[in-house]
C-alpha cells in the first residue's frame, strides 16, 4: 500500500503544498503537531504503525525530510525502522528514497539526509543564539519590554506552541496536570490553563 503523510505544526496552517498527487496513493494520514514530537507518538503516527503491523504498508511518501521530525537522531532512527521493515520512505520534494528497488538500504539517501539534518540543526541553534543575543542587547540598552502585562494571546497560537500541544496529547491520554507539567517541562499553571482553553 503507498501511503501519503503529511504534517503541519499549527492548527491553523493548511496541508495543501503536501498533498500534489494525493489522488496517486491509497491512503492520505495527517497530522497537526510539533515535529519534535517523535513520529510514532502523534495520532497519524499510530496509524501509520497499525498498517505496518497489519503487514500492508509497503511505500511511505512524505513531502520532505523535516515532516518526519526535526532531531536528526529521531529521523534516522525512524528511517532504519522503517528499512528494517523493508518499508521504502520516499521524500518527495527532494527526490529521495531510503531503500534501492532490490530492498537495500541507499546510502546516499542516507548522507544526504544526515547532512541536511545536521545543517537544520545548526540553522535553529543559530536562531535561537541571535534571538537571546538581541534580547540581551536590548535588555542593556533598557529598549526590552517583553509582552506587555494584560496583553491577550490567541488561544489557538497558545494552544499550538509545540510544548502546549505536547501537552494536550498527554492530558487526552489521561495524565494528571502535575504529571504533564514534569513530562513535557511546563509550569503547573500552564497545565491548567491548556486544559480549561482546549475544553479537555
Amino acid at each position: 500500500m503507498k501511503v501519503l503523510y503529511v504534517r503541519t505544526s499549527t492548527i491553523q496552517q493548511n496541508t495543501d503544498r503536501q498533498r500534489v498527487n494525493e489522488k496517486d496513493y491509497q491512503l492520505v494520514i495527517e497530522d497537526k503537531c510539533s515535529g519534535s514530537t517523535d513520529l510514532f507518538e502523534r495520532e497519524g503516527g499510530k496509524k501509520l504503525l497499525k498498517l505496518i503491523d497489519k503487514g500492508v504498508l509497503s511505500d511511505l511518501y512524505i513531502w520532505e525530510i523535516d515532516r518526519l521530525g526535526r532531531n536528526l537522531l529521531c529521523i534516522l532512527n525512524n528511517i532504519k525502522f522503517f528499512n528494517e521493515k523493508k518499508i521504502c520512505i520516499h521524500f518527495v520534494s527532494q527526490g529521495l528514497s531510503t531503500l534501492q528497488p532490490d530492498g537495500s538500504e541507499n546510502s546516499i539517501t542516507k548522507m544526504i539526509i544526515s547532512i541536511l539534518g545536521t545543517l537544520a540543526e545548526m540553522e535553529k541553534k543559530i536562531s535561537r543564539e541571535r534571538q537571546l543575543e538581541g534580547i540581551a542587547i536590548a535588555r542593556l540598552q533598557n529598549r526590552y519590554r517583553g509582552r506587555a502585562k494584560g496583553s491577550n494571546e490567541d488561544v489557538l497560537k497558545f494552544l499550538s506552541k509545540p510544548k502546549n500541544a505536547k501537552a494536550i496529547d498527554y492530558i487526552k491520554k489521561g495524565y494528571k496536570n502535575v504529571e504533564v507539567a514534569k513530562i513535557v517541562g511546563v509550569h503547573f499553571n500552564t497545565v491548567t490553563k491548556i486544559r480549561k482553553l482546549s475544553n479537555l
